[in-house]
Protein backbone atom coordinates (compact mmCIF):
# COMPACT_ATOMS: atom_id res chain seq x y z
CA UNK A 1 0.00 0.00 0.00
CA UNK A 2 3.12 2.74 0.63
CA UNK A 3 3.55 2.93 -3.25
CA UNK A 4 -0.17 4.72 -3.77
CA UNK A 5 -0.12 8.42 -4.10
CA UNK A 6 -2.35 10.08 -1.12
CA UNK A 7 -4.53 12.99 -2.77
CA UNK A 8 -6.14 16.14 -1.61
CA UNK A 9 -8.64 17.98 -3.94
CA UNK A 10 -9.37 21.23 -2.84
CA UNK A 11 -12.60 23.33 -4.77
CA UNK A 12 -15.58 24.96 -3.90
CA UNK A 13 -17.34 23.16 -6.32
CA UNK A 14 -18.69 20.00 -5.40
CA UNK A 15 -19.40 18.55 -9.14
CA UNK A 16 -15.79 19.75 -9.64
CA UNK A 17 -14.60 17.57 -6.72
CA UNK A 18 -16.82 14.56 -8.13
CA UNK A 19 -15.14 14.90 -11.49
CA UNK A 20 -11.71 14.80 -10.57
CA UNK A 21 -12.46 11.85 -8.26
CA UNK A 22 -13.96 9.84 -11.08
CA UNK A 23 -10.61 10.90 -13.29
CA UNK A 24 -8.38 9.97 -10.28
CA UNK A 25 -10.48 6.84 -9.51
CA UNK A 26 -9.33 5.24 -13.03
CA UNK A 27 -5.62 4.88 -11.58
CA UNK A 28 -5.76 2.59 -8.75
CA UNK A 29 -2.68 4.33 -7.43
CA UNK A 30 -4.09 7.58 -6.75
CA UNK A 31 -5.78 7.40 -3.08
CA UNK A 32 -7.85 10.30 -2.28
CA UNK A 33 -7.80 10.93 1.23
CA UNK A 34 -9.87 14.24 1.65
CA UNK A 35 -11.71 17.11 0.14
CA UNK A 36 -11.34 20.29 1.08
CA UNK A 37 -14.12 22.88 -0.01
CA UNK A 38 -12.34 26.18 1.00
CA UNK A 39 -8.45 26.99 1.77
CA UNK A 40 -8.59 27.14 5.74
CA UNK A 41 -9.84 23.44 4.93
CA UNK A 42 -7.02 22.37 2.54
CA UNK A 43 -4.24 24.12 5.14
CA UNK A 44 -5.75 21.93 8.17
CA UNK A 45 -5.71 19.07 6.15
CA UNK A 46 -2.36 19.17 4.64
CA UNK A 47 -0.91 19.36 8.63
CA UNK A 48 -2.75 16.74 9.69
CA UNK A 49 -2.28 14.09 6.80
CA UNK A 50 0.97 14.71 5.07
CA UNK A 51 -0.35 14.16 1.28
CA UNK A 52 1.88 13.39 -1.62
CA UNK A 53 -0.64 15.78 -4.29
CA UNK A 54 -3.01 18.07 -3.67
CA UNK A 55 -4.99 19.58 -6.12
CA UNK A 56 -5.97 23.12 -5.92
CA UNK A 57 -8.42 25.02 -7.46
CA UNK A 58 -7.28 28.67 -7.74
CA UNK A 59 -10.41 31.24 -7.66
CA UNK A 60 -12.23 30.11 -4.49
CA UNK A 61 -14.24 32.49 -2.40
CA UNK A 62 -12.79 33.49 0.81
CA UNK A 63 -8.86 32.69 0.92
CA UNK A 64 -7.85 32.39 -3.11
CA UNK A 65 -5.56 28.95 -4.45
CA UNK A 66 -2.79 31.49 -4.32
CA UNK A 67 -3.30 32.62 -0.76
CA UNK A 68 -3.70 28.79 -0.23
CA UNK A 69 -0.46 27.71 -1.90
CA UNK A 70 1.67 30.01 0.01
CA UNK A 71 0.34 29.11 3.34
CA UNK A 72 0.97 25.48 2.25
CA UNK A 73 4.45 26.29 1.28
CA UNK A 74 4.76 28.67 4.52
CA UNK A 75 3.44 25.72 6.79
CA UNK A 76 6.59 23.30 5.02
CA UNK A 77 4.08 21.40 2.75
CA UNK A 78 6.26 19.23 0.67
CA UNK A 79 3.18 17.54 -1.46
CA UNK A 80 3.24 18.02 -5.06
CA UNK A 81 0.89 20.53 -5.80
CA UNK A 82 -1.23 21.25 -9.39
CA UNK A 83 -3.48 24.25 -9.91
CA UNK A 84 -6.33 23.46 -11.22
CA UNK A 85 -8.47 26.45 -13.15
CA UNK A 86 -9.89 27.80 -15.61
CA UNK A 87 -7.72 30.90 -15.88
CA UNK A 88 -5.18 31.38 -18.78
CA UNK A 89 -3.84 34.87 -17.53
CA UNK A 90 0.09 35.23 -17.50
CA UNK A 91 -0.29 37.04 -14.38
CA UNK A 92 -1.51 33.84 -12.36
CA UNK A 93 0.67 30.91 -14.41
CA UNK A 94 3.35 33.20 -12.95
CA UNK A 95 2.38 33.99 -9.70
CA UNK A 96 1.48 30.54 -9.34
CA UNK A 97 4.90 29.23 -9.81
CA UNK A 98 6.60 31.57 -8.46
CA UNK A 99 5.26 30.34 -5.38
CA UNK A 100 6.45 26.51 -5.30
CA UNK A 101 3.63 24.70 -7.23
CA UNK A 102 4.96 21.81 -9.41
CA UNK A 103 1.85 22.36 -12.08
CA UNK A 104 -1.11 24.68 -13.63
CA UNK A 105 -3.07 22.75 -15.72
CA UNK A 106 -6.53 23.82 -16.91
CA UNK A 107 -9.63 22.76 -15.85
CA UNK A 108 -11.22 22.38 -19.44
CA UNK A 109 -8.20 20.09 -20.57
CA UNK A 110 -8.97 16.43 -21.98
CA UNK A 111 -9.54 14.00 -19.39
CA UNK A 112 -6.94 11.85 -20.49
CA UNK A 113 -4.49 14.93 -20.92
CA UNK A 114 -5.03 16.06 -17.64
CA UNK A 115 -4.20 12.50 -15.97
CA UNK A 116 -1.18 11.76 -17.91
CA UNK A 117 -0.24 15.31 -17.01
CA UNK A 118 -0.73 14.67 -13.52
CA UNK A 119 1.33 11.39 -13.76
CA UNK A 120 4.02 13.79 -14.98
CA UNK A 121 4.21 16.01 -12.11
CA UNK A 122 4.44 13.32 -10.07
CA UNK A 123 7.43 12.02 -11.83
CA UNK A 124 9.08 15.21 -11.00
CA UNK A 125 8.30 17.76 -14.10
CA UNK A 126 7.36 20.85 -14.15
CA UNK A 127 4.27 21.28 -15.94
CA UNK A 128 1.92 24.27 -17.42
CA UNK A 129 -0.99 23.20 -20.11
CA UNK A 130 0.16 23.18 -23.83
CA UNK A 131 -1.88 26.56 -24.37
CA UNK A 132 0.45 28.03 -21.78
CA UNK A 133 4.13 27.15 -22.58
CA UNK A 134 5.08 30.52 -23.75
CA UNK A 135 4.46 31.72 -19.93
CA UNK A 136 7.45 29.54 -18.88
CA UNK A 137 9.65 30.89 -21.24
CA UNK A 138 8.83 34.72 -20.08
CA UNK A 139 9.17 33.26 -16.56
CA UNK A 140 12.56 31.74 -17.65
CA UNK A 141 13.76 35.15 -19.31
CA UNK A 142 12.50 37.22 -16.17
CA UNK A 143 14.25 34.79 -13.91
CA UNK A 144 17.58 35.45 -15.95
CA UNK A 145 17.33 39.19 -16.01
CA UNK A 146 16.69 38.69 -12.53
CA UNK A 147 20.06 36.63 -11.86
CA UNK A 148 22.40 39.56 -14.16
CA UNK A 149 20.93 41.96 -12.08
CA UNK A 150 21.70 40.67 -8.93
CA UNK A 151 25.10 39.54 -10.50
CA UNK A 152 25.53 43.75 -9.98
CA UNK A 153 28.37 44.99 -7.90
CA UNK A 154 27.12 47.33 -5.46
CA UNK A 155 28.59 50.39 -7.53
CA UNK A 156 27.39 49.12 -11.00
CA UNK A 157 23.86 49.03 -9.33
CA UNK A 158 23.72 52.62 -8.51
CA UNK A 159 25.25 53.64 -11.93
CA UNK A 160 22.53 51.62 -13.64
CA UNK A 161 20.14 53.53 -12.01
CA UNK A 162 21.53 56.84 -13.22
CA UNK A 163 21.38 55.52 -16.62
CA UNK A 164 18.41 54.76 -16.00
CA UNK A 165 17.62 58.39 -15.30
CA UNK A 166 19.22 59.40 -18.44
CA UNK A 167 22.08 61.06 -16.97
CA UNK A 168 25.49 61.43 -18.78
CA UNK A 169 28.68 60.23 -17.73
CA UNK A 170 29.31 63.77 -16.50
CA UNK A 171 26.60 63.57 -14.55
CA UNK A 172 26.56 60.43 -12.76
CA UNK A 173 30.61 61.30 -11.93
CA UNK A 174 28.92 64.52 -10.52
CA UNK A 175 26.26 62.91 -8.40
CA UNK A 176 28.13 59.73 -6.84
CA UNK A 177 31.45 61.72 -6.37
CA UNK A 178 33.55 59.32 -8.59
CA UNK A 179 36.13 60.06 -11.81
CA UNK A 180 34.00 60.40 -14.92
CA UNK A 181 36.70 57.62 -16.35
CA UNK A 182 35.81 55.22 -12.94
CA UNK A 183 32.21 55.47 -14.35
CA UNK A 184 33.08 54.39 -18.12
CA UNK A 185 34.95 51.73 -16.44
CA UNK A 186 31.88 50.61 -14.46
CA UNK A 187 29.11 51.72 -17.30
CA UNK A 188 31.31 48.66 -19.57
CA UNK A 189 31.71 46.27 -17.37
CA UNK A 190 27.49 46.55 -16.37
CA UNK A 191 26.68 46.23 -19.71
CA UNK A 192 29.09 43.02 -20.06
CA UNK A 193 27.56 41.37 -17.21
CA UNK A 194 23.80 42.09 -18.33
CA UNK A 195 24.63 40.74 -21.59
CA UNK A 196 23.29 44.20 -23.51
CA UNK A 197 25.09 47.06 -26.07
CA UNK A 198 23.81 50.09 -25.19
CA UNK A 199 23.14 52.40 -22.40
CA UNK A 200 19.36 52.59 -23.67
CA UNK A 201 18.86 48.65 -23.04
CA UNK A 202 20.21 49.11 -19.76
CA UNK A 203 17.86 51.37 -18.63
CA UNK A 204 15.19 49.51 -20.31
CA UNK A 205 15.69 46.61 -18.43
CA UNK A 206 16.29 48.84 -14.97
CA UNK A 207 13.10 49.97 -15.70
CA UNK A 208 11.21 46.89 -16.60
CA UNK A 209 12.76 44.78 -13.30
CA UNK A 210 11.55 48.10 -11.43
CA UNK A 211 7.85 47.85 -12.33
Amino acid sequence: MSNLTRVIIVDDHPLMRKGIQQLLNIEPRYDIIAEATNGIEAVSFAKKMQPDLILLDLNMPGISGLETLTALRKQGCSAKIIVLTVSDSKQDVIAIINQGANGYLLKDSEPESLLTNIDKVMAGQLLVSDELHDYLNDLDQEDNIRNKLASLTKREAQILQEVAKGHSNKEISDNLHISEGTVKVHVKSLLKKLEIKSRVEAAVLYLQQAR
